[in-house]
């Protein structure tokens, strides 16, 4: 039977998601585990390859396996072979063709920003630190732009080519931006769409954060999205700071 698996995580000390024998991915703790109890090899579809150091409180997979096995005691025991930082919070059975990624047709990720002038060490794993004020009304101007159709190259790590060698779209469409006060010190930025390119979130993040600092204007974002120039844009954010928060299917 198809199997859906919901699954959330701190990927603090995780190499990413997708399994690489080299170095420890959630992905690959998971498969290991699933193998050990199924005691069979599967293959393992996500709804999003999130990049080191990046969580997830809703990261959704598919994959096939016997239908015989109790799903309830299958989701208890993959828990208590799992490490603490990984928890596996649903198991069902889906229709015989659900893919976690393709057929996925939202992703929203939220990023978490502490302004305060000390850091707080119970936020430091899931929040980036920024000391200096930042200008809020001005960040919300500049992440409207970003929303529709857009060519993203100046937000996004450049991609390899695809196995015809041409290069892979950069283009991108935005659903819905949002920055949020959860309190006087925590903040996050909220963004939804179909799909993002690799650092695509955290670039902008990381240029909505100069716009609120005043190195940048608002109004520059449209030219910055018109250049296609990865040099033009902001810093990356660091990777603590970012969850993928849902993922929504028809």
């Amino acid at each position: 039977m198809r199997i859906r698996m919901v699954i959330a995580y701190d990927g603090t000390d995780y190499r990413g998601f997708w399994p690489n024998p080299d170095v420890a991915t959630v992905g690959g703790e998971l498969l290991d585990a699933i193998q050990l109890l199924l005691q069979r090899e599967i293959s393992l579809n996500c709804a999003g390859r999130t990049d080191a150091g990046v969580h997830a409180r809703v990261q959704v997979l598919s994959f096939d396996m016997a239908d015989d096995i109790d799903l309830g005691w299958f989701r208890h025991r993959l828990n208590r072979v799992l490490s603490d930082s990984i928890r596996v919070r649903e198991v069902v059975e889906a229709a015989p063709d659900f893919h976690a990624r393709f057929d996925a047709t939202s992703r929203t990720y939220r990023y978490h920003i502490l302004r305060a002038p000390v850091a707080d060490p119970l936020r430091s794993r899931t929040t980036w630190h920024v000391r200096e004020p930042l200008q809020l009304s001005s960040m919300r101007l500049g992440a409207d732009a970003f929303i529709g159709s857009h060519n993203f190259a100046s937000f996004c790590r450049e991609p390899d080519p695809g196995p015809d060698g041409r290069p892979k779209t950069l283009h991108r469409r935005i659903f819905s931006t949002a920055w949020v006060e959860v309190d006087e010190e925590l903040l996050y930025f909220e963004v939804s769409a179909r799909a993002f390119c690799q650092q695509m979130v955290r670039s902008i993040v990381g240029t909505l954060v100069d716009v609120g600092h005043g190195k940048l204007r608002a109004g520059e974002i449209r030219s910055i999205l018109a250049a296609r120039d990865r040099s033009i844009a902001g810093d990356v954010a660091p990777p603590h700071g970012l969850t993928l928060w849902d993922v929504g299917y028809d």
